[in-house]
């Protein structure tokens, strides 16, 4: 686990108010975080976990109170190396961007991340026998088979990073018996969305927590890095509407083709989606019930790895669409974690660019991608790797015996 020198670690707390009725349930909460730097100079951040009644959600609420602020102290030595390095200041661009947000997130001014995990998370979709994917829903657990084997593009994109893959079944509708695979079922399979919710409120916060938990033991096992993968048939449906709830944004602006639909079952998409939108009316202001209503368990479970990661200070890397709408909902519950995330690439479904802008993240490539799996995760770790190197690697003006500029 990566730790922040004690010299500038802030000091984190959350203080969560509770009202209790007679039988001891959660009636209402409240939260207030709040952070203290060396030096004594106090900050204040809001603070999300507010338990719904009769709900105590332990590991959720435990690692969101968890998540501090990045290390100031630790970007000012990144920077003033970076500045100290044989090139005009600020010359390398994003990679120097990168350096100075792996600084904060770890604590060093020269970052470490040569550990690196991509995990998939699988589920299936009720939604799907609403025609809204070009594919099968059998496709899913043959899919998770390939990855097991080591067969599908995150297999090869991630042995070229020398990055591990994790596979999880947080909700594939069968039964997998495989070597390998980590089994994490929440249920099996979502519900048809547009008849009702997706999943029950308690089935969506175990999704995040099962997130949490995956990545929190990755990163006790010895990863610095974590990228976010997904597979789940009929998965950028819920996505879409996860990011419609959220945004309000119109769905012909946010609603891809997906695995290839044609412009008919396009429009039937769009239609699927309005309907599964009015029959829940999922809450905005409420991130769980956004996703207990129209999301995936995989999704749930994507916010979990990106919440569990900032937990540990550990710098998380979102592939595509659907990892993005994971990216969403742990902003939602969880506002600082943005600072914890790196965008790997802007993906071709039109919705994904609406998602970075939310999230204020910059993505590293366009590259035309919408497979999802983390893929966009296993080629940003490429850059990723590069900025680090640079950092320690390259030599300063005095090393070099190289002249600093004039003025």
């Amino acid at each position: 686990m990566n730790e922040e020198p004690e010299a500038r670690r802030p000091a984190c707390f959350c203080l969560l108010l509770l009202m209790r009725g007679d039988d001891g349930k959660v009636l209402s909460s409240v939260g207030l975080g709040a952070f203290i730097f060396p030096g004594n100079v106090w900050g204040r951040f809001p603070c999300t976990c507010r338990l719904k009644e009769g709900m105590i959600m332990t590991l959720l609420e435990e690692t969101i109170n968890s998540i501090g602020a990045l290390d100031s102290a630790a970007q000012a030595e990144a920077r003033t190396r970076l500045d100290s390095l044989t090139k005009p200041p600020g010359s390398l661009g994003v990679l120097e961007e990168i350096v100075v947000k792996l600084a904060g997130i770890t604590g060093e001014k020269c970052p470490v991340v040569r550990e690196k995990v991509v995990i998939v998370m699988a589920g299936d979709h009720g939604v799907v026998n609403q025609g809204v994917s070009a594919y099968p829903q059998e496709v899913t657990p043959q899919m998770v088979l390939n990855f097991l084997n080591g067969g599908a593009a995150i297999n090869v994109l991630s042995r070229h990073a020398e990055a591990r893959v994790v596979v999880c079944d947080i909700g594939v509708i069968g039964e997998i018996d495989a070597p390998g695979l980590v089994v994490k079922k929440v249920r099996h399979g979502t519900a048809d969305m547009t008849e009702g919710p997706a999943m029950t409120r308690q089935e969506a916060v175990r999704a995040v927590e099962v997130g949490i938990e995956l990545a929190q033991a990755e990163i006790a096992s010895g990863a610095q890095i974590l990228g976010t993968g997904d597979m789940g048939i009929g998965n950028t449906t819920p996505s879409s509407a996860i990011l419609a709830a959220f945004s309000g944004a119109p769905l012909k602006n946010l609603v891809g083709r997906g695995t290839g639909l044609d412009d008919g079952r396009l429009e039937e998409k769009r239609k699927v989606i309005e309907k599964a939108l009015e029959v829940n009316r999922p809450d905005p202001d409420d991130a769980l019930d956004v996703l207990a209503k129209v999301g995936g368990l995989e999704i749930g479970a994507i916010a979990g790895t990106v919440l569990g990661a900032a937990s540990r200070r550990v710098p998380v890397v979102i592939d595509g669409f659907i990892a993005g709408a994971g990216a969403l909902l742990a902003a939602r519950l969880c506002p600082q974690v943005t600072e914890f995330m790196l965008a790997s690439h802007l993906s071709e479904e039109p919705g994904h660019a609406l998602i970075l802008e939310l999230l204020d993240l910059e993505p590293m490539l366009t590259l035309k991608m919408r497979l999802g799996e983390g893929t966009g995760a296993a080629l940003a770790f490429h850059i990723i790797d590069a900025a680090t190197r640079i950092q320690v690697e390259m030599a300063t003006f005095q090393e070099a015996g190289v002249s600093e500029k004039d003025i």
